[in-house]
């Protein structure tokens, strides 16, 4: 028996409607319509982990309640972030203090990867820039066909490639932008807003699409080295048939662990392209994996653990439930989550009981995965705010904000799946 937490796709009536009154083939699951399921209200715990601000500045205007893919990059102590109207700023991870700004009036919406002096950035107009991480001059601009909402990666070997929402993927210089190759796959009638980052491995680059997809590419030329359907979609309607990979896929040695909306979660080997396990669990958030644990953030915002090996659950945590989860991020002993109301919330990786909570933002969520370095936890919230964070032991006390209801917080184990692979 698997996950059984698909979800009943409740949440998107409203903005379906929009997208299709807009003629609109892709659904803003995150855009700037109101999700028509209320957050779970936030409930007191026992705070076992003391949450330090290192630094908290605004140093962008962020997403501006847009669905997007702007994330922060770190790379030799020097933080990048870049928001919707085009400012990019570089900033010292250890102090916050800005160390150059540029406003380059562009409209960005994923991103940013770092490679050597090199900033790659995509653009809502359909457009791949390659900045200079010294001083954010531009280096090269290369029009696409479509919206990038997707990091933009570099191979490591001369190249980048982006997944754009079209389900196009394009493969360029990375020292001029010249494009060396395209693959396009049909794309189904709805998707969500969003696209899977490519996962770059040794022998080949990963990419989860729109309808179950998992594809893995040649880097040369973007010949297919193998094509897989991770979930292949199902029901009466095209609303229920939706199955997007649009969670990131993650690597660990040669196993590749990729999520789909509205269907499952799968272990595929990254070299022949068989699927090893499959579990029935929606997400499109993300997914993260920590010794022989995966984590994993579903459309309900549950927050499961599995093995690793087997896919066999360990525990769920539902007491954030509603609350736009990001994907978790591994620190430590510890996951943190961001959600909708600018809180990060950490969970112990035992058993995933809630252990700390801190807001970042009073005026934007959080949309993008915490980022961890060093020990750090860097976390951008939609508003533009940047801040950087330490966790440690914090001696017991109720935990939460003001504002919580004073309740208690329970893990229910009830639901863990079985070893048995379906």
């Amino acid at each position: 028996m698997g996950f059984q937490c698909r979800s009943t796709l409740t949440r998107l009536g409203v903005v379906l409607l929009a997208a299709l009154l807009a003629g609109c083939g892709s659904i803003p699951w995150f855009g700037k319509d109101k999700d028509p399921t209320p957050p779970t209200k936030l409930s007191s715990f026992v705070q076992e982990v003391g949450v330090n601000t290192l630094w908290s500045a605004r140093p962008t205007r962020g997403s501006e309640g847009r669905r997007l893919y702007l994330v922060p990059a770190l790379a030799a102590s020097h933080l990048y972030v870049a928001d919707a109207r085009g400012r990019v700023v570089s900033i010292a991870a250890d102090t916050g203090r800005i160390l150059w700004e540029r406003e380059t009036g562009l409209t960005f919406s994923g991103g940013p990867d770092i490679e050597g002096d090199r900033m790659a950035l995509g653009t809502s107009q359909g457009e791949l820039l390659v900045l200079s991480t010294q001083d954010g001059r531009e280096q090269w601009r290369t029009p696409l066909g479509s919206e990038v909402l997707s990091v933009p990666r570099f191979t490591g070997d001369g190249k980048i490639v982006v997944h754009t929402l079209d389900d196009t993927l394009y493969g360029l210089d990375a020292a001029t932008g010249k494009e060396l190759w395209r693959i396009a796959y049909p794309a189904p009638v709805l998707t969500l807003r969003g696209s899977s980052t490519p996962a770059i491995a040794p022998s080949g680059i990963i990419v989860g699409l729109s309808g179950g997809k998992l594809v893995k590419l040649d880097p040369q030329d973007g010949a297919p080295l193998w094509e897989v359907i991770v979930s292949r979609p199902s029901g009466r309607s095209e609303l229920a048939r939706i199955a997007d990979i649009d969670a990131d896929p993650v690597l660990i040695g040669n196993t590749l662990y990729v999520g789909s909306y509205n269907g499952d979660l799968a272990a595929v080997d990254a070299t022949t392209g068989e699927v090893l396990w499959r579990r029935e669990l929606s997400a499109h958030a993300g997914l993260a994996a920590e010794g022989t644990g995966l984590f994993v953030t579903d459309s309900q915002d549950r927050i499961w653990a599995a093995d690793l090996d087997s896919g066999a659950g360990r525990w769920k945590q539902e007491n954030l439930l509603y609350r736009q989860l990001t994907a978790p991020a591994p620190i430590g002993n510890l996951l943190a989550v961001g959600d909708l109301e600018g809180y990060l919330h950490l969970l112990n990786q035992s058993d995933g009981r809630l252990v700390g909570r801190t807001r970042i933002s009073k005026k934007g969520g959080i949309a993008a995965r915490p980022l961890v370095s060093g020990g750090r936890l860097y976390v951008y919230a939609k508003d533009g705010t940047l801040a950087a964070l330490t966790v440690g032991a914090a001696s017991a006390s109720k935990g939460g904000d003001a504002d919580a209801t004073q309740t208690a917080v329970s893990v229910d184990k009830s639901a863990t799946p079985s070893a048995e692979t379906p």
